[in-house]
Parts: C-alpha cells; structure tokens; sequence
C-alpha cells in the first residue's frame, strides 16, 4: 500500500514560455524549459488505505432467560425505533413467579412491621422495669434512713433508761452492787483453794468455804435485783415503754428494708430479662429486615426475568438477522449463546483499511479521512480516524497496520455493509502558502535548495527554504514571491510545441 498526494482546491495559472533554443516541433524524448508562475494555494497530504464497509454499531440481543419464543415480531431488513418490542416468549411461568415473589414479600414486611411492634414493645417494658427498679433503689435508701433513725432512737430510749434509773436508785444499787463484786471474788477464791488442796481436810474446809461464799453471793444478787426493782418509779417505767417502742420501731425498720431489698432484687431481675427481650426482638427484627430484603431481591430477579423474556430494541436500527421462530426452546442464556436478533445502526458505519509500515508514523487518531466506494464512484464521504491497531500484519509480504474509520452514513446514500472502500487520510495540510512545481527545486554545487527564476528575461539562481510536497508541487516558506516565475524541465511527450 502505497502513499499518494493531492493538492485540492487548487488550480495553479502556469505561464508556459518556451525558451530560445527549443526543438519547436517538440522531439519525443527530449526536454524543454517552462516558465510557472508562484501561486498560494492549498496542499494537502494524505495516506490511503482500503478495506469494506462494516456497522460500527452491531448489537446482538438475546432474551435473559429461558423458554418457548412466542412470538417474533420482525423480519430481516425491518427499520425499528427505540423501545420497539422484537420478540417474546411464553410468561405463564415466569409471571406466577412474580405473583410469588410479591406474596413472599407482603408476608415478610408484614412480620417486618410485627418484629417493628414487639420491639417497641419490648422497649416500653424495658423503660418500665428501669423505672420500677430505679423507685425500689429510692424507696431503700428510704428504709435504711428509716432504719437508720430507729436505731438512733433505740440507742437514745436506752440512754434515757439508764439516765432514769441512775437518778433514783445509783446509791443503793451502788452498794449492793460492790457487795455482789466482793462475794464474786471471794468465791473465785473459794475455787482456786478448793482446786489447789492436796489433802482431803484442806478439801473439806474449802468445799465449806466455796458454799458458804456461794451463799452470800446469791443473798448479795437477791439484794440487788430488789434494790433495783423497788425502784421502778412511773418515769422509769415509761423510758421502758419508750425503749421498747423504739425497739419495735428498729425492728419494724430493718422488716421494711429487708423487703423492699428483696423488691429491688427482683426488679433488677425484671430489668435483665427486659434488656434480654429487647435483644432477642432486635434480633427478630434483623432477621424480618433480611426476609424483606430477600424477598426485594426475589421479586427484582422474577420481574428481571419477565422483563427479560421480551426483547425490546435498545436503540433506533435495522434488523440484521433473526436466527430463531416462534416456538423454539430457548435454553438459560450464557456467553456462547447465539442472540435471536442482531440489529445494526445504518447511521454510523467503519472502514478499516491497510496501511503500509512506512506510512503508518504519519497516522493519528481523530485525522480526517475522505472515504470513496467501487459501487457509488460519484460519491465522496467522509469519517475520522479512531483507532490505530498497535499489532502488525503482513500482507503479500508487506507489513501494514489496520487503522480504524468512523463514518456518518447520510440516510438513503446507498453505502451497504460489506462494500470496497478506499480511504485517503489527512495527514497534512497547508492553506494559503506559496507553491511550485516540484521539477522546479534543484540543488546546486553546494548542496543548497534553489530554483531557477527569470528576473528581467535573465535566469539567477536563487536559495529557497522549501516545506512539505505532495509529489507534483513543493510548499515554498521563503526566498519566493507569488507572481514570480520558476524554471521547469519538461519532457516533451508530443509533438505539440510548448504545451506541458
């Protein structure tokens, strides 16, 4: 594959001169002299390729699920608009599995909304039992303050017992009181002797003597318990009464406290198994939200297979093929499966061409190409360069690169999928510069870049900076002014004088 270059919208006016000296009859084979006048123009330059005519936009539709096609409602050829419904297979089945799944689901937000109740339920018991609990913890700190004043007013009802009876009978009780100490002595006396006699005389006498100490020791008590109880005088009796009452009072306190201790027992154990009950209802409710989401997830995947089972056409397009009829058995899709239409888009089709390894430097994505086809030789189309395939293959010997074309297909323009094609593209381009004849650049004794230019019917030699060419005329960037005429060399082909 070969580069070749045009030069568009643009017509060079040549001034042809034959020069003195021309064979005037213009020999076959020999050259004569031409004058070309410097003109701007427009150069462009361009790598071409050919290939056919593919969509760019093929899609393969299948149904997502398995079971009888119903019906199909187009044939090849058929023009369809976004939306359309192509096919469609038998529902019963998949719409009783709806039916099912939205069943399933009802029941599960119902027990949802049930597991939503019973743990605000619960919730509330909780609260309760806190509550209940947190008035039992107050009301036994109030029975042990209680309790604890009762114990105050034991301890001051003795108090005041003791003060009563020591104001009315201290002296007396005081002196019977030392003589039941004396007597005690004496008879711990008594025993020790008795214990520490080594002979049964000395035994005798102290067995005498413990009696005789135990005796007055009781007649010594005897006095003091009727010292004291003849004393018992209407205040003492009444601090008596006091103590007594408080010691009631005590005791009632301590019955109080030991109650509502068991009462707060027995709310912390309500408060646990409410804590407890509210866990469990937390729990059923995770579970009633899993159920309802499994079934979302259920009734989404049975009202995908039913939307499955229709195929629709994503997108405006032609049908390609249909590769199945009513009644077949569609099996569960898979990736290998063939798809029952193809549609294809008339509006956007490609061309991939062959592009020499020589040329293909040049080539970028997004270059403009100008796209002609064997079957519509007046037509010219145009597209943009998309892809660039990196892996080379080798054709005849020749190593070239695929280079993918995207065109706009203009409606009713005749283009069919499959054609020849040629593609030109763009690779250059330079507007309104200075342009001569290629055969007009030459080099001289030193290698500089010239052209010969009459100036006043004389021939110099003049340096010029030259840009790119297309094969027939050369970009000339300085040293040149348009209107000025250039020196060329033309073989003469007939033997028409002068003409090139």
């Amino acid at each position: 594959m070969r580069k070749w270059l045009v030069i568009t919208s643009l017509f060079l006016s040549l001034g042809l001169v034959s020069l003195a000296g021309c064979n005037p009859l213009g020999e076959e084979g020999k050259t004569t002299q031409q004058m070309v006048e410097v003109v701007r123009g427009d150069l462009v330059l361009s790598v071409s390729g050919s290939g056919n005519i593919e969509t760019s936009k093929e899609t393969r539709l299948s149904f997502g699920s398995g079971g009888r096609i119903e019906r199909i409602y187009v044939e090849e050829g058929d023009v369809v608009r976004q939306g359309d419904v192509l096919a469609r297979l038998e529902t019963d089945t998949l719409e009783l599995a709806k039916t099912q799944a939205e069943v399933s689901l009802a029941q599960a937000k119902l027990a949802l909304t049930q597991a939503k109740t019973a743990l605000d339920q619960k919730e509330v018991a909780l609260r309760t039992a806190e509550f209940e609990l947190e008035s039992a913890q107050d009301k036994k700190e109030a029975m042990e303050l209680a309790l604890l004043k009762a114990q105050i007013e034991v301890r001051s009802a003795k108090h005041h017992l003791d003060e009563t009876r020591d104001i009315y009978t201290w002296p007396d009780i005081e002196t019977a009181q030392k003589e039941v100490d004396q007597w005690k002595a004496y008879v711990d006396y008594a025993n020790e002797n008795l214990n520490a006699a080594n002979t049964t005389q000395e035994q005798e006498k102290w067995t005498r003597t413990l009696a005789y100490a135990q005796a007055r020791l009781a007649a010594a008590e005897a006095k003091l318990d009727a010292i004291t109880q003849s004393y018992d005088t209407e205040e003492v009796a009444i601090a008596k009464m006091q103590l007594d009452a408080a010691e009631m009072a005590e005791a009632q306190a301590q019955r109080n406290l030991d109650k509502v201790t068991e009462e707060v027992a027995i709310k912390e154990q309500q408060v646990e198994l409410a804590k407890e009950a509210v866990a469990q209802a937390r729990e059923a409710l995770q579970v009633a939200q899993q159920s309802v989401e499994l079934a979302e997830q259920s009734l989404a995947q049975a009202e995908k297979n039913l939307k499955e089972a229709t195929i629709t056409a994503p997108t405006h397009g032609v049908v390609a093929s249909v590769n199945a009829k009513e009644g077949d058995i569609i099996p569960s899709p898979s990736v290998a499966s063939v798809p029952v239409i193809e549609l294809i888009d008339p509006g956007t089709m490609e061309l991939v061409v062959e592009v020499d390894e020589i040329d293909i430097p040049q080539v970028k994505v997004g270059q403009e190409a100008v796209i002609t086809l064997d079957a519509l030789p007046d037509a010219e189309f145009t597209g943009v360069v998309t892809t660039i395939y990196p892996r080379p293959i080798e054709v005849g010997g020749v190593v070239v690169y695929r280079v993918k074309i995207e065109l706009e297909v203009p409606q009713d323009s005749g283009i069919k999928v499959g054609m020849s094609a040629s593609a030109d593209i763009i690779v250059e381009r330079r507007s309104n510069v200075l342009l001569v004849p290629d055969r007009a650049i030459k080099k001289d004794s030193q290698g500089r870049t010239i052209v010969e230019v009459m100036v006043n019917d004389k021939i110099e030699e003049r340096p010029v900076v030259i840009g790119i060419s297309d094969g027939f005329n050369t970009e000339v960037i300085s040293g040149l002014q348009e209107g000025e005429k250039v020196v060329t060399e033309v073989k003469v082909r007939s033997s028409s004088p002068g003409i090139f």
